[in-house]
């Protein structure tokens, strides 16, 4: 899960981030972040239509290169099968 204090430098900055939710590169979701809580994420994206994300799924900034939540899965099961 992202930090609040990284969502809050994004949310400053106005940068705009990439939502990873699968595998699927379309299925992808790009915008600024406007908000926050525990569990969900508000993204305003260029349409400005609002998306409530969980905050679970993968934020970066959306000019860095994809990572693909497959990656991010892989070493969480290595830990758990120890």
């Amino acid at each position: 899960m992202i930090s609040e204090e990284q969502l809050d430098a994004y949310r400053l900055s106005g940068e705009k981030v990439r939502v990873v939710r699968d595998d699927i590169r379309e299925n992808d979701i790009r915008g600024i972040v406007i908000a926050w809580d525990d569990e969900h994420v508000l993204i305003r994206r260029p349409n400005r239509n609002v998306v409530k994300l969980s905050r679970n799924y993968i934020i970066q900034p959306s000019k860095e290169a994809r990572r693909s939540p497959l990656d991010e899965e892989a070493p969480e099961e290595a830990a758990t099968e120890e």
